[in-house]
């Protein structure tokens, strides 16, 4: 439930949520449903529900055992503000991220309007960086759902881009990730659309990071746009 990661733009996961519903059309071909069946199919206790919302009470506490600074993506296989996971129980997780300031926290939600709604009730430490998924023109409200968020740092996920972003209004936000959809029925993203996200992230000020091109196998696509590998991260780094 957490372990060195190949997600580009982090170090490590930790899951103590699993398990998610799809919200919007960058949630077709789910990744995490599919490792979720995977992992339930070869007997892997924590997938005992599937993909079903499931709490881990005992990995609430797991960050506080690395001493080294990491980058953590929390609930990579779940959104932490899915309407089943409990205030209590996300309040839990804010305290393990408040009292371990000498890790960076990358919390990653497809449903904004939810996080808005409990963030009086949470601690935004500054070693909390909030981001929401944007795949298509459809869901770009939730961009001014993250804007009103208390946190030091702010970005979005535009993965799996499945259709253009031209007209972003990135104040407020920090860091801008794009990337094309992988596995099994991949949906293909133009080079158009990433160029134009960088285009905007470099006029308004905004770090870009281009995480990969997908594809049914995304090692073969790569993750270079006009011959430059785009890792930047945001200025507001905290550890």
């Amino acid at each position: 439930m957490a372990g060195n990661s190949n997600i580009e733009w982090t170090e490590v996961t930790w899951n103590p949520v699993t398990g998610c519903t799809k919200v919007s059309e960058g949630c077709r071909n789910c990744y995490a449903l599919r490792m979720a069946n995977r992992l339930q199919a070869m007997g892997n206790p924590r997938y005992r529900n599937g993909f079903n919302v499931t709490l881990h009470y005992d990995l609430i506490d797991l960050p506080r055992h690395w001493k080294k600074p990491k980058k953590i993506f929390v609930n990579s296989m779940s959104d932490l503000f899915h309407k089943d996971v409990p205030l209590q129980f996300i309040q839990r997780i804010f305290q393990t991220m408040n009292e371990t300031p000498h890790h960076t926290y990358q919390i990653l939600t497809k449903r904004p309007e939810r996080l808005l709604e409990l963030s009086p009730f949470l601690d935004f430490t500054p070693n909390i960086w909030m981001g929401t998924s944007v795949e298509n023109e459809r869901v770009t409200s939730r961009i001014d759902l993250l804007r009103k968020v208390p946190a030091k740092v702010r970005f979005l996920s535009c993965e799996p881009l499945i259709g253009p972003l031209d007209n972003l209004d990135l104040t407020g936000i920090h860091w801008v990730i794009v990337g094309g959809e992988s596995g099994p029925g991949a949906r293909p993203m133009q080079a158009e659309w990433v160029r134009s996200i960088r285009d905007q992230c470099q006029e308004q000020r905004v770090a870009f990071f281009f995480k990969q091109w997908g594809g049914v196998q995304k090692h073969r696509t790569g993750r270079t746009l006009d011959n430059r590998t785009y890792d930047e991260y945001p200025s507001l780094i905290t550890t």
